[in-house]
């Protein structure tokens, strides 16, 4: 994006938020600002992903433009309907990371070192959802799954219980 285009748009933006911010100083609108300060988060997300856009090589702007987003939206939401709510949705801020991390590697150079954390997180944060609502039997099962899969199926070719690896003759004990 060029600097000028650029100047635009932040000369634009400063003079929206100074209106604002006056307009609500001199009563002629009220802004509930107790309720609206997400939406500050929500277009900070917003201008990150702008200058992605503007310059796609800038692959990093895309994670803290995701984060902003998503809790900003988490707030707003909070905000609105009531910070209660937040005992059941907090595991937003494994998300919010969680696909700043995929949106990174689907959006850039596909470095698949991008998806271990993306996919931690995420599934993580649906774990947890999982957890609180229905599935509060899934831990325990997956848990029990994975000790058998490390019991069981890792062990390629160990079925006789011996140590050696594929290739090595059985030495007689």
């Amino acid at each position: 994006m060029r600097s000028e285009t650029r100047s635009l748009i932040w000369g634009f933006l400063l003079i929206l938020l100074g209106v604002l911010f006056l307009g609500n100083n001199l009563a002629w609108f009220n802004l509930d600002w107790e309720n609206l300060w997400p939406l500050v988060m929500i277009l900070g997300g917003i201008l990150f992903w702008i200058g992605w856009i503007g310059n796609r090589k800038e692959v990093g702007l895309l994670m803290p433009g995701t984060i902003l987003t998503t809790y900003g939206l988490l707030f707003l939401y909070c905000s609105q309907d009531g910070w209660y709510q937040m005992d059941r949705l907090w595991p937003v801020f494994l998300l919010g990371p969680g696909l700043g991390f995929f949106f990174m590697y689907l959006l850039g150079s596909r470095e698949r070192g991008l998806l271990i954390p993306a996919s931690v997180l995420t599934v993580l944060a649906i774990l947890f959802w999982a957890g609180e609502n229905v599935f509060h039997f899934f831990w325990p099962i997956l848990l029990i799954g994975v000790g058998i899969y490390l019991l069981f199926f890792r062990r390629r070719g160990n079925i006789s219980g011996t140590d050696t690896k594929p290739g090595e003759p059985e030495t007689g004990g």
